[in-house]
């Protein structure tokens, strides 16, 4: 009898505990359709100018709608260059789908090819008000592809304002075959990045302020390809468009 109560109390325990470890699902974008959701995305379009001209970098495309496409539950991003001109895609989720701490999880494929730099990222939903570094940068994954197998995972802060200093470069020969996930765990006290479940960075300051921790607020999810720009470029390969940045979902759990 007695044992039949200590193994009733150890399966109450076990569920509590699996109950508590699970996650919840409060956004996911699998790209059904043949078109962006726009109740979900936002569309950035052109070169930044007049107030951001080259988008803070010097970059060299021009955002427009037809460079992203959904098509067979796939998004795609693409690169492109004519006899003049530049274009690549950037989407958003602001004021759309905004949150405060969680995991994102991004599942995509990288583009290829000097002078092209693919990047999921969020951003600080006060940035209208306070600017950028104040509203905080956080970047899940950046690739350039004038240093193949490498991705970048970057915090971006006012006590960092103009360097990369709280980076991880993460090496990986495998990178641009196939799909990936990249992923970011943000709490309150962290924030973690992995790449295919593997852990490649934590930032976790000792100090924490308004200068080295400026994530305790809402942030919205940013996917877009740059191509050359201060840290793409600055050389651009012109011989290897059109490129794809090509993601399969988006998900965010609290």
């Amino acid at each position: 009898m007695r044992n039949s109560f200590l193994i009733a109390l150890l399966c109450i325990a076990f569920t509590s505990c699996d109950k508590a470890s699970k996650k919840e699902l409060i956004f996911e974008e699998d790209f059904t359709g043949s078109s962006l959701n726009e109740s979900f995305w936002n569309y950035e379009l052109g070169d930044g100018c007049p107030n951001l001209c080259g988008w803070g970098n010097n970059e060299r495309q021009t955002y427009t709608k037809h460079n992203v496409s959904v098509k067979d539950g796939l998004l795609y991003i693409k690169a492109t260059k004519d006899s003049t001109l530049y274009e690549s895609g950037r989407i958003t989720t602001a004021k759309k789908i905004e949150f405060q701490y969680g995991t994102v999880e991004v599942r995509a494929k990288l583009p290829q090819g000097q002078g092209i730099w693919p990047a999921i990222w969020m951003l600080g939903s006060d940035i209208g008000d306070k600017g950028w570094p104040a509203c905080g940068e956080i970047d899940i994954m950046e690739y350039v592809g004038k240093a193949p197998h490498e991705v970048h995972t970057t915090l971006h802060t006012p006590d960092s304002y103009g360097q990369s200093k709280n980076t991880k470069i993460t090496t990986n020969n495998k990178i641009e075959e196939g799909f990936h996930i990249y992923k970011c765990n943000w709490t309150k006290d962290f924030i973690e990045f992995f790449i295919d479940d593997t852990l490649v960075y934590t930032f976790n300051p000792e100090v924490k302020n308004d200068k080295t921790w400026p994530f305790d607020k809402p942030f919205y999810i940013i996917l877009n390809m740059a191509i050359g720009g201060n840290f793409g470029g600055p050389e651009v390969d012109d011989s290897i468009f059109p490129q794809e940045f090509i993601v399969d979902y988006v998900k965010v759990y609290k």
